[in-house]
């Protein structure tokens, strides 16, 4: 069980980057803002590879890797032109699609398939993190899919975070998570930033490097405890419950954004909140 603990971590983590980013680095641009996040957790990563019992890696891991980059850049453009393009009420509720998609994915790469019970938790930990982050009328995502450009990106890039996520673990069972993280996150950082650097707009994620640190030092702790959680327990509940992260933003929102509307939210926490001991209890 000890993987539960860690895939809470993980969404703790990354509620807390995102809270750190949009509080101290809202005037970059979105692309800026993902490889500022990446670049600034390496310092934190790197020396993992020398805590790794292994470096050496099986047969796949590497071709793994590769399917994994391209797939990794166009969910981050994807997402960016989502968010651009049509408002968050009808793009981000796609988002809590990944651990139904992963299902499948789980399947055709891990061969991994959820209990009965697994299959509820994560059906609860979905549904709440649909109506969490919904907002106007419960189906206007569903039927915006036809009209709203950005809410079809967005459930393709639920798919694309399925794919990610499970072959990610098949490279991880292929080699270790302390060695998979860093080498993984350096060469993702390598291709995110290609864009900035030929742009001339590298220097920008540059600017504050203490707060960078911050913000790269929840990244960090966000990848390890996902590797290390996800090479323990089938990939659609540790995603699962990974999503409960929204859970940990509506409360930086609410406590230090000031964001309302938290107690309209109590219903679909309490849902994800009771996916999620499903989980742990079917995991």
């Amino acid at each position: 069980m000890i993987w539960l603990p860690l895939a809470l971590l993980s969404a703790f983590a990354w509620a807390t980057a995102d809270y750190l980013t949009k509080r101290w680095f809202s005037s970059l641009s979105p692309w800026e803002m993902a490889v500022l996040r990446l670049l600034w957790c390496l310092p934190f990563l790197w020396p993992l590879l020398f805590l790794a019992p292994s470096r050496t890696v099986e047969p796949g891991f590497w071709g793994a890797v590769f399917k994994l980059l391209p797939a990794e850049v166009a969910a981050t453009a994807l997402y960016m032109a989502a968010i651009r393009s049509s408002p968050l009420s009808l793009t981000l509720p796609f988002l809590s699609f990944t651990p139904l998609f992963l299902t499948l994915t789980g399947l055709l790469i891990l061969g991994e398939l959820p209990s009965p019970w697994g299959s509820v938790g994560i059906g609860l930990v979905v549904l709440g993190g649909y109506l969490l982050n919904v907002g106007g009328g419960i189906f206007g995502p569903v039927r915006a899919v036809l009209s709203e450009r950005g809410s079809w990106m967005m459930l393709l890039v639920a798919v694309l975070y399925a794919f990610t996520s499970a072959m990610g673990k098949y490279a991880i069972l292929r080699s270790h998570p302390l060695f998979f993280g860093p080498v993984y996150v350096t060469l993702l950082t390598a291709a995110m930033a290609l864009p900035l650097f030929y742009s001339g707009r590298m220097r920008r994620v540059f600017g504050n490097p203490l707060k960078a640190l911050a913000v790269g030092g929840a990244m960090a702790a966000m990848f390890v405890s996902h590797y290390v959680a996800i090479s323990m327990v089938e990939a659609a509940y540790m995603i699962s419950v990974k999503r409960t992260s929204p859970l940990f933003g509506v409360l930086y929102g609410g406590l230090f954004l000031g964001e309302e509307e938290m107690g309209k939210r109590l219903f679909a926490t309490s849902l994800m909140v009771a996916g999620v001991l499903v989980i742990g209890l079917a995991g």
